[in-house]
């Protein structure tokens, strides 16, 4: 088969391909919280089974083998964006029925294995697509149109669930409307990926490069040096945020008599769409260069003093039962600004783990441990937020940021770990 050239209309298919990346991730993670919240769903309930879809993100190097030898990555990404597009519109259209929750819930989980096999294919891609100097060149652009998407599902898609919800006066069918217009953005994107994506490969069983062995893979990794106080490091760095992540807008959109804020789903959308996404960006850019001037080591404890401080905010919100959209916008600002800073710390630190042999398979799984990390609080948080209220449990999420500081206190690595001055050249 005639395979293009490398670098070919890289400016044309990789915001398609990033922006199609980050909206299915969005819709399944942090727009489903708020749907389920705004027809009825108790936030035990939210918290543990949307945290259960963390899960297919744990365990995606089970089968990215399978993605390697079988097929091209473009059919690969192709195929798994026309699946996701099927399961939004399995849940436009199930939410009106009697057992919604259960029936939408399989198709959020639909979604997710057909999201995390696309974040296989699509980040495949892009390593056979690009030259290795085009590949350091687009990640910028690559990360843009992912945030992008994320301001798209998180911000204009629920502040169009919230416009639909006062227009019909009806949450269920509101948000039966927005996710069946999720499914034909996703339809639309798939279409731009098909006729954008050049044909870079040839097919596994044609190729004559075999990928590393798979027990071998995993054998690596964990005999890496230090790598169990590694792996405790990074379930526990965000043991606070992964928790605090599903209760947020719950506490925004709760009831006054319950201890919550009173938000429409609207104002929700747009503060943590928009305001919040453009400074969980703006924080993890700016985390991107004070690590590469200064190296991971000077900004590792700060990054997670950023992290996790800002949360304090919400206990204050809680306990003071604070309305005001002043105080709430300045909180969520702080706190996604913190967020994007210390996640930079984070991902160059799961960057250090994966280094050596297999690093693509050593990253994959590295960040099935940080996707882990997410699931495990997360699916505990609705009940400890009803057993202690609001306040008691924001009071805890701060407290929950402790264990990843005693850890810090062990971790060994170069200090000038990704200082631009002594990057590797590979």
């Amino acid at each position: 088969m005639n395979v293009a050239p490398k670098d070919k209309n890289a400016w044309l298919w990789i915001p398609f391909l990033y922006f199609t990346q980050g909206i299915p991730y969005i819709l399944v993670v942090t727009v489903s919280v708020i749907m389920y919240k705004r027809l009825g769903i108790g936030n035990a309930e939210i918290g543990l089974y949307t945290s259960w879809l963390y899960l297919p993100w744990v365990i995606k190097p089970l089968w990215s083998p399978i993605v390697d030898l079988n097929g091209t990555k473009r059919k690969w990404f192709l195929g798994m964006q026309l699946i996701i597009s099927l399961a939004f519109l399995g849940i436009g259209l199930f939410l009106p029925s009697n057992s919604f929750f259960l029936i939408t819930l399989a198709f959020f989980w639909m979604a997710a294995f057909a999201s995390a096999t696309n974040d296989i294919a699509s980040d495949g891609y892009y390593m056979i697509g690009l030259t290795q100097k085009k590949q350091s060149f687009f990640i910028g652009l690559r990360s843009t149109f992912y945030r992008l998407a994320m301001v798209t599902g998180q911000g204009l898609l629920v502040i169009f669930a919230g416009f639909l919800e006062n227009q019909y006066g009806d949450n269920t069918k509101a948000w039966s409307v927005t996710m069946i217009s999720a499914a034909v953005l996703m339809i639309a994107l798939t279409v731009s990926n098909f006729f954008t994506a050049p044909k870079f490969e040839e097919s596994a069983s044609e190729s004559k490069e075999k990928p590393a062995g798979f027990i071998e893979v995993f054998t690596t990794f964990f005999k890496k040096h230090q790598i169990g106080v590694a792996l405790l490091f990074v379930l526990t760095y965000r043991l606070g945020e992964s928790q605090l992540v599903k209760m947020a807008s719950p506490f925004l959109l709760d009831d006054l008599e319950v201890g919550g804020l009173a938000y429409s789903t609207e104002a929700v959308g747009t503060i943590y769409g928009t305001v919040g996404v453009i400074m969980l960006s703006l924080g993890g850019i700016l985390g991107g260069i004070l690590i590469s001037r200064d190296g991971l080591k000077k900004w590792m404890l700060p990054m997670l003093l950023a992290l996790n401080l800002p949360n304090a905010l919400y206990a204050l919100l809680a306990i003071t039962k604070t309305t005001s959209i002043y105080a709430v916008v300045g909180t969520v600002v702080l706190e996604q600004f913190g967020y994007g800073f210390g996640f930079a710390a984070f991902m160059m630190y799961l960057i250090y783990v994966a280094e050596g042999a297999s690093k693509t398979s050593h990253y994959a799984i590295a960040t099935g441990f940080m996707a882990l990390g997410m699931m495990l609080p997360g699916m505990l948080s609705g009940y400890i937020q009803e057993w202690l209220g609001y306040d008691g449990f924001f009071i805890w999420v701060v407290i929950a940021a402790l264990p990843a500081f005693l850890v810090l206190r062990y971790l060994k690595y170069p200090a000038d770990y990704g200082k631009k001055t002594v990057e590797s050249n590979d």
